[in-house]
């Protein structure tokens, strides 16, 4: 297992499934985890298991609000953060929509991360060495810039997250090409295995082929991984370097997604400009 002593990692959805994983991993390797969830009960197990070098952040991905203020706390309390792993995410099985009026698997898996990571990225860029990991998917779709929100009846539960997920890509390549050469963090997505033994993948019907762990280590890997330290801008499928959907490739969409985040999250400007 790779080690990450002196790290401190930040984990989203860390309570269940592979970000579970993840966390425990870290916290085994030495780093310092804190550990988000939205379940306060379930929140605090977690953190007495992963033992007193970890810490719980409560917060629901689902309102922009509650993101903001959990990434602003984050910021202020450790100012040494230098892993993000941006693992949180729902799959939806009837159009649902967030506290802010965005369609919800669009909101948490991808906007609550753009807030976050943003809110993070001075911290980050403070230290040398930093990492963000986006956990994305295979399953992608293109982002309809004309219906975003899929409000015209072309909703339905796959193209929804996999609309979100390749997001999270475009969101990937946009950053790292917005950062100077060399600059930390890096910043990198993948699809960590396919329908991992996890409650999402099961309560989406699925039966799992592949497992947490398997998952966990691709994870990890980009997390603290020696093999691909100044590795940036790129998706991976597990442990390898794939292609994503060719709007990943497309700067004119990439900087029409990052605009739109901006405006829908209310960030007025961005501690990143346009390459």
């Amino acid at each position: 297992m790779p080690t990450a002593p002196h790290h401190t990692a930040f984990v989203t959805g860390a309570t269940d499934g592979l970000g579970l994983e993840v966390a425990r991993r870290l916290a085994a390797s030495g780093a310092k985890v804190l550990a988000h969830g939205r379940n306060e009960e379930k929140l605090g197990r977690v953190v007495g298991e992963l033992g007193e070098n970890a810490e719980a952040y409560l917060a629901d991905l689902a309102s922009l609000s509650e993101v903001r203020t959990l990434a602003q706390k984050v910021a202020a309390e450790h100012p040494d953060v230098d892993i993000l792993v941006n693992n949180a995410g729902v799959v939806t099985l009837e159009r649902t929509e967030s506290s802010d009026g965005y369609e919800l698997d669009f909101a948490v898996n991808y906007l609550s991360h753009f807030l976050i990571t943003l809110e993070l990225l001075p911290n980050l860029r403070e230290t040398p060495g930093s990492r963000i990991v986006n956990v994305s998917s295979i399953g992608q779709a293109a982002i309809d810039f004309d219906d975003v929100m899929l409000t015209d009846g072309s909703w339905d539960p796959a193209r929804a997250y996999s609309q979100s997920k390749l997001a999270q890509i475009l969101f990937t390549v946009e950053l790292a090409e917005r950062l100077p050469g060399g600059e930390a963090p890096s910043v990198n997505a993948l699809h960590p295995s396919t329908f991992m033994d996890t409650n999402m993948v099961r309560g989406m019907g699925r039966a799992p082929i592949s497992t947490v762990a398997q998952g966990a280590e691709a994870t990890m890997r980009l997390a603290v991984g020696d093999d691909v330290a100044g590795v940036t801008g790129r998706y991976f499928n597990v442990l390898d370097e794939a292609t994503p959907d060719a709007q990943a490739a497309d700067p004119e969409a990439r900087r029409r997604l990052w605009a739109l985040s901006e405006q829908l999250t209310g960030l007025e400007e961005s501690s990143v400009s346009s390459p």
